[in-house]
């Protein structure tokens, strides 16, 4: 006993450090994956400002030039574009002035074949000229200069809300960045990752290796926290090319197509969990000695009592004897514990002394009359009184033959007591298994009838079985009797035999009722076991019809079981001829023992 409470003590103390410790990593976990959420979403949002920025500065100067009703000539054009040395700065690409059609009119850095070239096809044009707003298109590769670029526009519109054309700025997302200069700081000395994607063009715009210049990415597979990003997962854990496990998050800005993925290594979560799950360890190891060694104090006063009351408990178990008793004597536990056992045993000769009044009375009460009723039907059969006529004879005949079977139940009912220790006998022989059906349709037409219930048996050409021929037709009456007794008006009771193994034949008793309730399910083949059937044509009855043919079955090497299927179909397994070597081995067996 001190063993089993040192190592269970051990386990469980063990148990709430690994969960303890699990749940000290998720946590750091959790904050880690924040963090970099928040810290991706921060730079999102920094990135968008700077878009906002330009944007503005250029509607600021596409609402100078909409003083006049009509764009200025080129020259005007370029001559303004120089003087504006704030948005050269925002632009350094280029500043551009297109017309009402999208065409290039003007430009501040010359790109051959740009001016007069028409960018109305381009989704952010036809955006722009449709609401009017100023708007910046997501990465685009240059029509005429072939590198990725942001196009921002903004409209030039009189006071009538005539379109005269668009202002436009250029960025080289080879040459400018958008991106925060201090987005690595909080990176340092973490082997932190931060890689910047353009899911429009599948570039890096950062590739997160120090360097800002565009970059194709890797191909599906070679880089699992590309494709973690890719695959629109906002979070989680992916192993790096290294294989190290990593913890990453992902902010996508709408208006570039952009995704911003940050990730650090798993090992920040683990580190700081680890060290403070060896403290816990530690001080957790010696409260469980110490509760150990007083458990084993508290166990060793209490169980010797307890052995001594075993030792009792056993030669009364030897020797049953309604007049020993244990001694009520000792600590509370202790004698609280002999005063309920005795008190067990007291209920114990109630119930033996109860059980023998029962079966002597059924003998009395049952046995007599039955013997009398039958001698008199076998007088009729006999044709002592007089000769019958052929349907009396038939009636008669069926009568004896369910008088009978009345006595071989109450024998069964007074030998109930005989299945519980094992004392009950059975004949275990080969039989041909139609005759059995036959005789069971033929002896329960009349209750069925009674019911207006039909009975079909259906069998085939079967082997022969093992079994107690009695007992076997014991429980397919109790199983037809309960499928007559439950079946709807006009219904179907069917008795189907079929080869269920090589070693066994089942016969089937199904009906067309509501089946048995799913309630119900665990106590079918319990003792004094009822289902509330809800119908007035059900018969209460001792619950043990079930129980004895699962007893039976076992008996006979048999099984029985159920299941529903438009009705309840109760089932039992029978061995074949085939398996009477085998069945003769465990006999033998049993014999023995």
């Amino acid at each position: 006993m001190a063993i089993i409470i040192v190592a269970g003590s051990l386990a469980t103390v063990s148990a709430i450090i690994a969960i303890a410790y699990q749940a000290l990593v998720q946590d750091f976990e959790d904050l880690l994956t924040q963090r970099q959420i928040l810290e991706a979403e921060r730079t999102s949002e920094q990135v968008n400002q700077k878009l906002q920025l330009r944007l503005n500065s250029l509607s600021a100067f596409a609402s100078q030039l909409a003083d006049v009703d009509e764009l200025p000539d080129q020259p005007d054009l370029t001559a303004a574009l120089a003087r504006q040395t704030t948005l050269r700065d925002l632009f350094p690409a280029a500043l551009l002035i297109f017309d009402n059609k999208g065409c290039a009119a003007a430009e501040n850095v010359y790109v051959p074949n740009r001016i007069g070239t028409c960018y109305l096809d381009r989704p952010h044009f036809q955006e722009a000229r449709a609401t009017r707003q100023p708007i910046v298109s997501k990465p685009i590769i240059g029509r005429t200069t072939g590198r990725p670029l942001l196009s921002f526009l903004a409209p030039i519109e009189t006071e009538d809300g005539d379109l005269l054309g668009f202002a436009g700025g250029t960025l080289d997302l080879g040459k400018t960045s958008l991106l925060p200069e201090d987005r690595r700081r909080s990176f340092d000395g973490s082997q932190g990752i931060e890689k910047i994607i353009d899911t429009e063009n599948f570039l890096y715009v950062d590739s997160g290796k120090g360097s800002q210049n565009i970059e194709p990415l890797p191909d599906p597979g070679e880089d699992a926290l590309t494709d973690a990003a890719l695959s629109g997962i906002t979070f989680g854990q992916v192993s790096s090319q290294e294989g190290q496990p990593l913890i990453y998050a992902t902010n996508h800005l709408q208006r570039l197509g952009w995704v911003f993925v940050r990730a650090v290594p798993y090992e920040q979560a683990t580190t700081p969990a680890r060290q403070a799950f060896i403290q816990f360890f530690n001080i957790s190891l010696m409260i469980t000695l110490v509760i150990a060694a007083l458990s084993f104090l508290l166990v060793r006063t209490t169980m010797s009592p307890l052995d001594r009351m075993t030792g009792r408990i056993r030669r009364m178990a030897a020797q049953p004897d309604s007049a020993m008793r244990l001694s009520e004597s000792g600590i509370p536990e202790v004698s609280n514990l002999a005063r309920a056992f005795n008190r067990l045993l007291e209920e114990r000769d109630n119930l033996a002394r109860l059980k023998d009044h029962f079966m002597s009375s059924v003998s009395h009460e049952l046995r007599t009359p039955l013997t009398s009723l039958t001698g008199a039907l076998k007088l009729l059969t006999s044709g002592v009184t007089g000769p019958l006529n052929g349907k009396s004879q038939e009636m008669a005949n069926l009568a004896l033959r369910n008088g009978d079977r009345l006595q071989l139940l109450v024998a069964d009912l007074l030998d109930f007591n005989k299945l519980s220790d094992g004392s009950l006998k059975v004949r275990i022989q080969s039989e041909a298994i139609q005759p059995i059906l036959y005789g069971t349709v033929e002896d329960n037409n009349t209750m069925a009838a009674e019911h207006h219930v039909r009975l079909m048996s259906d069998s085939g050409e079967l082997p022969h079985i093992l079994c107690d021929k009695h007992r076997l037709r014991q429980i397919l009456d109790n199983y037809v009797s309960n499928a007559i007794k439950f079946s709807p008006k006009n219904g179907v009771v069917g008795i189907e035999a079929r080869i269920h193994s090589p070693e066994y034949v089942r016969i089937t008793v199904s009906d067309q009722g509501s089946g048995v309730p799913d309630s119900f399910a665990d106590s079918v083949f319990k003792r004094f076991a009822q289902a509330e059937t809800g119908t007035t044509r059900s018969v209460k009855g001792t619950g043990l019809g079930l129980a004895i043919c699962a007893e039976l079955a076992k008996l006979m090497n048999a099984e029985v079981g159920y299941y529903n299927d438009q009705g309840a179909h109760f089932w039992v397994d029978i061995p074949t001829s085939g398996s009477h070597e085998t069945l003769s081995t465990v006999a033998d067996e049993e014999t023995d023992s």
